[in-house]
C-alpha cells in the first residue's frame, strides 16, 4: 500500500500517473494545434513528448486526435477523453488546494544537531530531519553550542506519504522521515480525504490523500501505517513564534 499525497495533483490508471507536466503538454497541444508545436513551446523534446502521449493513451484511452497533411497541413487536437481528464484533474487540484491551505501538523521539539540549513529535531515521536532556523550560536562544525534550541515543527498534510509497514521504500538519503503509527480517523471527501495518524507525538499527523486511494485500499481506523515526509518539506521555527 502506498498513498502518495506529495501534491502535485495526480490521476492514476493502470499504474500510469497524469501529473502537472502531462497536463501542461495536453493543454499546449490544444493551444498550438500540434504535438510538435506544443513540445517546442514548452521547450521539450518532440520524441519524448510523443512517447509520453503514447504512454498516457495506453492507460487512459485516445487523448490526441492527429490529422496528417491535407490543405490545412495537418495537426492535432484533444479528444473528448482528454477534455474529461483535464476537467477531472482541475477538480482534484481545486479540492486539494482548498484543504491543503489549512491542513498541517505542528510538533514541539528541540534542535539537537545541525548540518547547514538542515537539522535534527528531537520530538515526542522521535527525531525529525527538517529545515531549521539559523542561529548565532552555531559552532564552526555545524553543531549546536549551549542549550538545545526549542522549535515548532510544521509538517504540511500534502507532503506526507502513507505506506503499509511491509512496503516502505528504502530511502537513499537521511533526509526522509519515517514514523509508524495507527490510523485514528478517515474523513472522506468528494476528491480528497483527510486521514489522521497517531505516531506517538501527542498530536496526530494530518495527511491528505485522494479519495480514490482510500476507497481502493480500504484504509480504516485501526490500520497500522508508516508516514514518511521529506526534510525539505518540514520547517522549524522558534518555539516563541506565531
Amino acid at each position: 500500500m502506498d498513498l502518495d499525497a506529495d501534491f502535485d495533483a495526480r490521476l492514476d490508471s493502470e499504474g500510469v500517473e497524469v501529473t502537472e507536466r502531462d497536463v501542461a503538454l495536453l493543454r499546449a497541444v490544444d493551444e498550438h494545434g500540434s504535438l510538435n508545436a506544443a513540445a517546442s513551446a514548452l521547450g521539450r523534446s518532440y520524441s519524448r513528448s510523443q512517447q509520453r502521449v503514447v504512454e498516457l493513451e495506453a492507460a487512459f484511452g485516445r487523448l490526441v486526435e492527429r490529422q496528417r497533411g491535407g490543405a490545412g497541413g495537418g495537426g492535432s487536437s484533444l479528444t473528448g477523453t482528454a477534455a474529461a481528464l483535464l476537467a477531472e484533474f482541475d477538480r482534484l487540484e481545486t479540492a486539494f488546494s482548498g484543504v491543503a491551505e489549512v491542513a498541517e501538523t505542528v510538533l514541539q521539539g528541540t534542535v539537537v544537531e545541525r548540518e547547514g540549513e538542515l537539522g535534527t529535531v528531537e520530538t515526542a515521536a522521535g527525531r525529525v530531519r527538517a529545515i531549521v532556523p539559523p542561529t548565532s550560536d552555531d559552532g564552526e562544525d555545524g553543531g549546536v553550542d549551549g542549550d538545545a534550541e526549542a522549535v515548532r515543527l510544521t509538517i504540511r498534510a500534502d507532503a506526507i506519504t502513507l505506506h503499509a509497514p511491509d512496503s516502505v521504500p528504502e530511502s537513499k538519503t537521511s533526509a526522509r522521515n519515517h514514523f509508524e503509527g495507527e490510523v485514528r480517523d478517515v474523513e472522506p471527501g468528494d476528491a480528497v480525504a483527510r486521514v489522521t495518524v497517531d505516531v506517538g507525538a501527542g498530536t496526530d499527523l494530518t495527511v491528505l490523500v485522494t479519495q480514490t486511494s482510500v476507497d481502493t485500499l480500504t484504509l480504516a481506523p485501526g490500520d497500522t501505517v508508516v508516514a514518511s515526509f521529506k526534510a525539505t518539506a518540514t520547517r522549524a521555527s522558534p518555539a516563541g513564534s506565531v
